[in-house]
């Protein structure tokens, strides 16, 4: 089972004045971003000082967590092209955020029962790009291909250029980088080799299976590189932890800091239940699609149970779905991409919370813990039998696992419809908010507080006994030469 940590906090520690480098984070609306949303959050309301550089991207925002006013965010240029995107983001009228749902109206507004939340939730047409957005996706992909490590590493160059500045001006305790992508961990590179203690979180790693072959040989050595000179690395599962330590030994600590849920919010199970008699009865699938997560058999298999319909929330879906989507209004919905706190309403009212695996067993997908605050069971389709999920889901209860065709998925759906129909879903569960506590933001932030105390508190020693570093501007330079080699 996933070590979940409630933190134990020492009320005298020392506030720390901390700066985060991180690409996503609000307005954009990715995994990453919502993690360090949350947690620069709670570590301000933990009585630290926070401050973000980030690029300006542009975009509203809409339904993304509430930073509170102990977080201050620097916004850099992001490079020209991701600039000129952000200034067409502007022009946008307002109310056409683009990739957004319109799984309710009012994505802030209060739902009294699930039937009115999914008849609020209506179908979303995939957007299509005229002649003028599909040449500028093409001229997008083509400086991605000639850029390391995508289109966002153009920020390397305005963010290099700011961060003596940015660093003079708030002094940090601890600098935290927040990969992806690999540009920020050149950044942290430069500030660590300016002297300041570094702490890098890594989402994955940066040789990870999706490298793409010509980009690999530079992974590889930065990844190297972040293992070597980080006071302290943060990675969200212990498989990943694992092969760092297969590929780079064992002198940089490492500690495991999942994705969570946003526990000040997350409803008791009494309150999220569908009625008994629900029709249709939902299920919910939120996140993307990959090669490795393709959701052809979930789908197959759902078409086979009367009386059930999958609510897809997804900004990128096969090209295939749409038409099959419209061909079924009643049991497939295509919901687009729903602003994150109305997602998260959503999942609340569903019968059932559906997951498919990652390629790799051992992996956990952020969207799990993200339904550990639902309060919803959870169906997880397998890549093989006894993956990570499938055994976490069910040492707590949470919910099932099946194979991961046609056949199991609509036998289990079929199962697991008839028990809502009854009236007994939820007996089979534990789906109290206590068991996965551990998962909170406010729990993790805690154990992110413990790791940014402990990497400070070393630094310091180093320091003392160290001299006088090298100074960021000149360390700069050094990362440009690496960087160019």
């Amino acid at each position: 089972m996933a070590d979940p940590v409630i933190g134990i906090r020492e009320d005298t520690c020392l506030p720390l004045r901390i700066l985060l480098v991180a690409y996503e984070f609000p307005p954009s609306p990715s995994p990453q971003s919502l993690r360090w949303a949350y947690l620069s959050g709670r570590l301000a309301e933990l009585g630290h000082e926070v401050h973000v550089m980030a690029p300006d991207i542009g975009g509203s925002g809409r339904g993304l967590p509430e930073l509170g006013p102990g977080v201050r965010v620097h916004r850099l240029a992001p490079g020209p092209v991701r600039g000129l995107l952000a200034r067409l983001e502007r022009r946008r009228p307002l109310g056409q955020d683009s990739g957004e749902g319109s799984a309710g109206s009012a994505p802030d507004a209060g739902i009294d029962d699930a039937e009115d939340a999914f008849a609020h939730a209506g179908p979303v047409e995939p957007p299509r790009l005229n002649w003028k957005g599909q040449l500028l996706k093409r001229f997008q992909d083509g400086v991605s291909w000639l850029l390391f490590p995508d289109l966002r590493g153009e920020w390397a160059r305005p963010a290099l250029r700011a961060l003596p500045g940015i660093v003079d001006l708030v002094r940090p305790d601890v600098v935290v980088t927040s990969h992806e992508p690999a540009t920020t961990l050149q950044l942290g590179l430069a500030a660590k080799a300016g002297g300041a203690c570094w702490v890098a979180d890594l989402g994955d790693p940066v040789l990870a299976a999706y490298t793409p072959r010509r980009w690999r040989r530079r992974a590889a050595g930065l990844e190297r590189r972040v293992l070597r000179e980080a006071d302290h690395v943060m990675v969200t599962t212990a498989g990943t932890r694992d092969l760092l330590r297969q590929r780079h030994g064992g002198e940089v600590p490492i500690t495991v800091v999942s994705q969570g849920f946003d526990d000040l919010s997350a409803a008791p199970p009494q309150q999220g239940a569908p009625s008994g008699g629900v029709s249709p009865f939902e299920l919910v699938y939120s996140g993307s699609f990959y090669a490795f997560r393709d959701p052809r058999a979930l789908i197959e298999g759902v078409l086979q149970v009367d009386g059930v319909r999958l609510n897809i929330a997804s900004g990128n879906v096969p090209d295939w779905l749409p038409a099959l989507s419209a061909g079924q209004p009643g049991r497939l919905r295509l919901l687009g991409r729903v602003p994150h706190r109305r997602l998260l309403e959503l999942q609340r009212r569903a019968g059932v919370l559906v997951n498919i695996a990652n390629a790799d067993p051992a992996q956990i997908p952020g969207k799990v813990y993200e339904y550990f605050g639902a309060c919803r069971p959870v169906l997880h389709l397998q890549a093989e039998q006894g993956d990570a999920v499938s055994g976490l889901l069910g040492e707590l209860r949470r919910g099932v696992a099946c194979a991961g065709d046609a056949e199991a998925v609509s036998s289990t759906v079929s199962k697991l419809a008839g028990l809502a129909r009854a009236g007994m879903l939820d007996q089979g569960f534990d789906l109290g908010l206590a068991p996965v506590a551990g998962w909170g933001w406010t729990a993790l932030a805690e154990r992110v507080e413990r790791v940014l105390l402990e990497a400070a508190g070393r630094a310091s020693k180093v320091k003392a006994g160290a001299g006088a570093g090298a100074t960021i501007t000149g360390s700069i330079l050094g990362i440009r030469r690496h960087n160019d080699g």
